[in-house]
């Protein structure tokens, strides 16, 4: 009976905290990010404050859980679409994931901002064991899991240490010591600097910051992607005609 009554329990934890999620994933397409508060979501569910803070103790521990869902939502679109051409080359496998990711982001707009380009709480900054930190890992680990197989079995081109600057060589050597050495420090920059040119035109595609000029950024993005496959040893194909 004991058993039952715990079980009963956390059913109900669990039905309420996904409508907490949902709740505030609500408020934030509508009313932006600043709408998404401790009393707002409350007021949302039609509960007081205070027994909103019997799930979280304060609103960045709700962001943080929030943000987890958003990043494990994205990694699972990214995964779906990398393992829908697992048996094709790595070049297809590779551009698959990067399309599906400006898709869920221009389709997902509040919530790709939500994730990448708000501050992050100081309390929850790379706090290791988070949900945050560990969803936000899941979701790095789709990119870099592919460059790692590429380096493995094709090396690309990568500058000679020495060429690299100071501190660049010191950071990009960290940062290969934290994914376990799986790239050295070399690869890591090619990696990171393919990563933030499509990052950052993501960025700037969702934040609307291109629109004085552009409608459609597709081309720009495959052009960018365009310009990354040789970066990694890699031959661009174009996205499959829409049928």
């Amino acid at each position: 009976m004991a058993a039952r009554t715990t079980d009963r329990r956390d059913r109900l934890r669990r039905a309420t905290v996904a409508e907490i999620h949902s709740a505030a994933r609500t408020l934030l397409i509508t009313h932006g990010a600043a709408a998404v508060t401790i009393n707002a979501v409350a007021r949302e569910m039609g509960m007081s404050g205070p027994a909103l803070y019997h799930y979280y103790s304060s609103r960045d521990e709700l962001v943080g859980a929030v943000t987890a869902d958003f990043f494990r939502e994205l990694t699972a679109t990214l995964q779906a679409a990398r393992d829908a051409h697992a048996s094709s080359s790595p070049a297809r496998r590779l551009l698959a994931t990067s399309r599906a990711m400006r898709n869920w982001a221009i389709t997902h707009p509040a919530e790709f901002g939500w994730v990448f380009a708000s501050p992050i709480p100081a309390s929850q900054e790379r706090r290791p064991g988070s949900p945050r930190y560990l969803a936000g890992r899941d979701f790095e680990e789709v990119f870099l899991e592919q460059v790692v197989d590429l380096w493995e079995t094709a090396p690309f081109p990568v500058p000679r240490p020495e060429d690299l600057a100071p501190s660049l060589r010191a950071q990009a050597r960290d940062y290969a010591a934290e994914i376990g050495g799986r790239l050295p420090p070399e690869a890591v920059h090619v990696f990171l600097s393919c990563w933030i040119r499509l990052y950052g035109l993501l960025c700037m595609e969702v934040l609307k910051q291109l629109d004085f000029v552009y409608s459609d950024l597709e081309p720009v993005f495959e052009e960018c992607l365009r310009d990354i496959c040789p970066t990694l040893g890699l031959e661009y194909e174009p996205p499959a005609p829409a049928r």
